[in-house]
C-alpha cells in the first residue's frame, strides 16, 4: 500500500543536511524521532489522532505519524496561543480535546462502539459528515463546531506531515533554502541539488 509514493526514486533530502546551519540541521533531524512522552494527548487521545490522520495523509508509516503526534502535542502544549480562530470557536487545546470525545460519543450512537473499534469505513464517514457539520448530534456539538473541529484537526495533521524529511523527499522539495538558497528560480529549471523526476515519467 506503501509503494511507489514518490516520482524522485532515490532522491533524499537529508544529503544535503551540510548545506544547511547548525541550527535548522537541528531541527530538521529531530523530525526523525525518538520522540519524547506527550505532555498534552492522553494515550486514547492520542491513538484516535493517529488514526484519523491515517485518513487525512492516506499514509500509514508509524515513523511519520509519529512525529505528526509529536508536533501537534507541541503545539497544544505550547504557552504560544494560535494565529486566529473563529469567535465561537473555543481555543484549540479544548477544541481537540473536547472534540475528540465528541467523535468517540458520534461513534458509540450510530455504531455501537468507540471510535478506535469500529470500521475503517465507518471511521471515514464520521470524519467525512464531520467535515461537512452533519455528524451525528450529540450535546457537545452545542459547544464545538464540528467543522472547525475537522479543519484543526486536517491541518495540524497535514502541516506536519508535510514538514517531514522523508516527505519532502517524496514530493521532490529540496528543503530548507537557508543559508545556501536556491539561484535557478526560472520557472522549469532547478539547481543541481534539487529533486529531479524519473526520466521515464517525463
Amino acid at each position: 500500500m506503501q509503494q511507489n509514493r514518490t516520482r524522485y526514486p532515490g532522491y533524499d533530502v537529508l544529503k544535503e543536511a551540510d548545506h544547511w546551519d547548525d541550527h535548522t540541521r537541528e531541527i530538521v533531524m529531530k523530525r526523525l524521532g525518538p520522540f519524547p512522552d506527550h505532555r498534552f494527548l492522553e494515550k486514547h487521545e492520542a491513538q484516535m489522532i493517529f488514526a484519523i490522520a491515517k485518513h487525512i495523509v492516506y499514509d500509514h508509516r508509524k515513523e511519520i505519524l509519529d512525529y505528526v503526534l509529536h508536533h501537534m502535542d507541541n503545539t497544544l502544549s505550547s504557552p504560544i496561543g494560535e494565529d486566529q480562530r473563529k469567535v465561537d470557536t473555543p481555543e484549540q487545546r479544548v477544541l481537540v480535546r473536547e472534540g475528540l470525545k465528541a467523535v468517540d460519543e458520534v461513534a458509540q450512537k450510530q455504531y455501537g462502539a468507540s471510535f478506535l473499534e469500529i470500521r475503517v469505513d465507518q471511521q471515514l464517514s464520521i470524519l467525512t459528515a464531520l467535515q461537512k457539520g452533519k455528524a451525528v448530534q450529540v450535546k457537545a456539538w452545542q459547544t464545538i463546531p464540528q467543522k472547525e473541529l475537522f479543519n484543526k484537526l486536517a491541518t495540524a495533521i497535514a502541516s506536519a506531515y508535510y514538514s517531514h524529511p522523508t516527505v519532502w523527499s517524496e514530493i521532490g522539495y529540496g528543503g530548507p533554502a537557508y543559508p545556501r538558497g536556491y539561484v535557478r528560480i526560472e520557472k522549469g529549471l532547478t539547481d543541481p541539488w534539487e529533486a529531479k523526476r524519473d526520466a521515464s515519467e517525463a
